[in-house]
């Protein structure tokens, strides 16, 4: 793989002719505004789930640009919500902001954001962009993938090593002893890192862990597949839960989300062990010392399965885009080219030893970006294994997420919470998110 360190696909395009719109459901409204790229200046506020990029380098893209930027950090959850208010009640809340690969179905069919195809050819990005297909929905571009992240597992291979465990585990059943043993032996307490305070972190666990027992959470034609107790979903949950019931999990985690549970207790080997997590920690939050105390002892493993066969990797990347009523169409175009850029991208992800990195960022989502983070790294920070992991990557929805996800996730996380919090049985959980499903299945 080259060191190319040109833009791909970020061509103007022609656009077909129609009006901008103001945020209503009218498919004769759907087109995105003519806009000058070349002088876009103004101001745009910029509202995603990371934290913000190093001043300098935002100030860098205002004196090339003239774009002044706001950058906001939202929780993934609260951001949701943000956006899901303002959008309905058509006012402005930022000029770019988060389109997650679940919300690309529910956004194409509200209108909510302006189609990119315009600005950005999807027949170049695509070969540039694995997950560039988790954000299109009958020829519209939605949003543009800000990373290529996707489910993997993680060991503290110093921890396991010395509870005697010297091979990474492929099946669940030998996961689970090998956890147990670090918990009988006194190496650590609580192995096991489950997020489980409800939100979408806890359902995208639940995704994975269902991917490793050999299935789907839902069919092809978006119908539960979880409900039998034999099904790999079920089968799942199960585990989650009693995981937890049987102190495999820190009791704290009830209530700690995803990227807390990372931050806190993995980057500091209070858990050695990851099921679910997301691809790029390495290099963004355990490799980097001024966050972590365990530099160079935690490693990606190939996700342990019911079989013993490789699991497949879910995919579960974040995009931007333009909302309707943002007030800079121009500057947010501008600031999503920049943002994209493939050298940028590998800063974001580590390339200069997490210096202008951005926590908790996962593989760039360009492949020419990965190529130089591979180039920066020398291999370090599991680079190599998980562009071998990214080969089995998988979208975590066989026909895309249905656009009723939100209802769906908020389901899963509760259900999911509460069963862990004995508040419900497995059985339960599982029937009130079933019900979710039926409610809302063609």
């Amino acid at each position: 793989m080259g060191l190319a360190l040109v833009v791909p696909g970020l061509v103007l395009l022609v656009a077909a002719c129609g009006s901008s719109g103001s945020g209503s459901n009218s498919s004769s409204n759907n087109s995105a505004p003519a806009v000058n790229l070349k002088h876009p200046g103004g101001s745009i506020t910029v509202a995603v789930a990371y934290p913000s990029p190093p001043p300098a380098l935002l100030q860098q893209f205002t004196k090339q640009t003239g774009v002044k930027v706001r950058w906001v950090n939202v929780g993934w959850d609260d951001l949701q919500s943000k956006i899901v208010a303002a959008s309905t009640a058509h006012s402005y809340f930022a000029d770019v902001t988060d389109v997650d690969w679940s919300k690309t179905g529910e956004y194409y069919k509200l209108h909510w954001f302006y189609p990119l195809n315009r600005y950005f050819a999807i027949s170049t990005l695509s070969g540039q962009m694995p997950q560039l297909s988790s954000f299109v929905d009958n020829g519209q571009l939605v949003g543009i993938p800000m990373d290529a992240s996707f489910m993997v597992s993680t060991m503290n291979t110093k921890q396991f090593t010395h509870a005697g465990v010297t091979k990474a585990p492929t099946t669940i059943a030998q996961y689970t002893a090998d956890l147990q043993k670090l918990k009988s032996s006194g190496v650590n307490p609580h192995p096991l890192n489950i997020p489980l305070q409800a939100q979408e972190g806890l359902s995208t666990y639940w995704y994975e862990t269902t991917a490793a027992f050999g299935g789907h959470v839902l069919t092809a034609q978006h119908k539960a597949a979880f409900t039998s107790p034999s099904s790999p979903g079920y089968k799942a949950l199960a585990w989650i839960v009693h995981a937890y019931k049987s102190g495999l999990v820190p009791p704290g985690n009830i209530n700690m989300a995803d990227v807390a549970s990372l931050t806190s207790n993995m980057a500091h080997g209070m858990t050695a062990s990851s099921l679910s997590e997301y691809s790029g920690d390495l290099a963004t939050i355990y490799d980097i010392p001024s966050n972590s105390s365990v530099v160079g002892q935690v490693k990606y493993v190939s996700t342990p399965t019911a079989s013993g066969a490789p699991a497949p990797n879910l995919g579960n990347p974040d995009g931007v885009g333009i909302p309707r009523t943002a007030h800079n169409v121009a500057g947010a175009v501008a600031f999503i080219k920049w943002l994209d850029k493939p050298s940028n991208q590998a800063l974001w992800a580590g390339a200069n030893g997490g210096k202008d990195a951005i926590t908790g960022f996962p593989l760039p989502a360009q492949k020419n970006a990965t190529a130089i983070l591979a180039s920066s790294l020398h291999g370090k920070s599991g680079i190599g294994d998980l562009s071998q992991l990214l080969r089995d990557s998988q979208p975590v929805f066989q026909n895309g997420a249905p656009p009723w996800y939100s209802q769906f996730s908020n389901a899963v996380y509760t259900n999911v919470h509460a069963a862990a919090a004995g508040q419900e049985s497995v059985k339960a959980a599982i029937s009130a998110i079933a019900q979710v499903v039926n409610q809302n299945a063609p």
